[in-house]
């Protein structure tokens, strides 16, 4: 079978599918237009965000077997136009939710107890403490939306904080030793804490809002290490200024380019976000470890290899 690599990846992908007979092409700079030229000579595709795989895309792609995404979203592909078209479509959810699931934990505990901020404050030759008092995990009911590899990993890390875990998902029935399913209305009347874990879909799209907000009967502490547009920012930044968020928790931003390479738009609430000490703002790294790096290309190796090695 012969691969085009979209985007760049650890190498084992290459060694360990050149050591299985694939031809792989790569291409990491060229346009759109150039790639949907010549997408009809590849029998498939290893991607992360650089291209969309629209219809026009994929329609093109007349000799597609499969699209491997190395990562958890898949909303950069028109998913029931590939399906449609018979393409198989393979991700790697499991390469990166450990660490997630660590990433939200470390956030967490970074804004409640003030940590970052107190820092910079001894090392500016300030000395506060009562100012920098903390706000435990421990007994606080977090509530997590979607249940999924990463909501599951981040329950665990949560669950050995002492924390309640609840959470609601689309799909019924998966409770288990760490977290409870509930239904919506109930999460937003007891969660203390709020974390997104759920793809970007036409449902999930700016899920987060002033309406949703208002129905959380405690005030809470906010995280996204989803998707940026599941949060309409300028609700989150009013739910700061009025302290019915108490502190915001952001790898991912309304902003973001498609490509997650750095942010497409300034604006009064982005500044606010970057200059509030009760929001901490990173460039979409919480999947982004040396080890996930290499388990989210070893996933999609081995389930390359599981459908099209003979």
């Amino acid at each position: 079978m012969k691969i085009l690599l979209l985007d760049k990846n650890h190498p084992l992908i290459t060694e360990q599918l050149l050591a299985k007979k694939f031809i792989l092409e790569e291409d990491f700079t060229s346009t759109y237009d150039e790639v949907c030229d010549k997408i009809n000579n590849y029998d498939g595709i290893i991607i992360r965000s650089r291209i969309p795989l629209d219809k026009n895309f994929l329609e093109k792609g007349k000799n597609l077997k499969f699209i491997a995404r190395v990562g958890a979203g898949m909303e950069n592909i028109d998913i029931p136009v590939a399906e449609s078209l018979g393409i198989q479509l393979i991700n790697s959810p499991e390469g990166n939710r450990d660490s997630v699931a660590e990433h939200v934990v470390g956030m967490l505990l970074v804004i409640m107890n003030r940590l970052f901020i107190a820092s910079q404050e001894v090392k500016n030759g300030i000395w506060k403490r009562e100012e920098n008092r903390g706000d435990e995990l421990l007994g606080k009911t977090v509530g997590l939306i979607g249940y999924g590899n990463m909501g599951k990993a981040t329950a665990k890390r949560l669950s050995g904080f002492g924390c309640k875990v609840i959470f609601h998902d689309i799909l019924p029935n998966l409770s288990d030793e760490f977290a409870t399913q509930v239904t919506l209305d109930e999460l937003k009347q007891s969660a203390e804490v709020l974390s997104l874990h759920i793809p970007l879909t036409s449902e999930t799209n700016y899920l987060v809002d002033e309406i949703f907000i208002s129905e959380m009967k405690n005030d809470f502490y906010f995280v996204n290490t989803a998707r940026g547009k599941n949060v309409k920012t300028k609700s989150l930044v009013e739910a700061l200024k009025s302290g019915k968020v108490k502190g915001a928790c952001l790898d991912v931003l309304e902003y973001e380019k498609s490509s997650f390479e750095n942010l497409e738009t300034e604006n009064e609430d982005l500044k606010y976000l970057l200059e509030s000490e009760k929001a901490i703002v990173t460039p979409h790294i919480a999947g982004w470890t040396h080890q996930s790096k290499e388990k989210l290309a070893q996933f999609i190796v081995d389930k390359i290899l599981a459908s099209h090695c003979q």
